[in-house]
């Protein structure tokens, strides 16, 4: 895991410095991580993967879960999200940045990753 936040913190041209200040996740937490003095709990790797814009199975093993045919992992969630995009009034959640403002778009940001963690079984703050 570790090699795999490397080249994404890497990549992105940010030191663990920034990450730290970040996610909430301290230096030395990453130093203890990197000498193997202690291993990386789901709470933290969650705040990285949402800092890097990854899934958790991309930062624990740096390949991305093969996904179905469809875009969405279930037939009900496509079939609800297709419901979303034919109502014109919740059409925003699919062209959210045509009419809404940065503040409408955050709160519907922090909404949508407040469910997320519900759905994992994390608290939402």
């Amino acid at each position: 895991m570790y090699e795999i936040y490397c080249k994404l913190r890497d990549e992105k041209g940010v030191k663990d410095a920034d990450v730290a200040k970040a996610t909430g996740i301290t230096k030395s937490t990453f130093s203890d991580w990197k000498n193997g003095r202690s291993k990386p709990k789901d709470e933290k790797l969650l705040k990285i993967a949402e800092y890097f814009e990854v899934t958790l199975d991309y930062l624990r093993t740096g390949e991305e879960p093969s996904q179905p045919d469809g875009y969405y992992l279930n037939g009900e969630t496509a079939e609800m999200a297709q419901r979303l995009f034919e109502n014109k009034d919740l059409r925003i959640l699919f062209d959210a940045a045509k009419d809404a403002s940065p503040e409408d778009l955050k709160t519907t940001y922090d909404m949508l990753m407040a469910l997320k963690k519900k759905e994992r079984g994390m608290d939402a703050d």
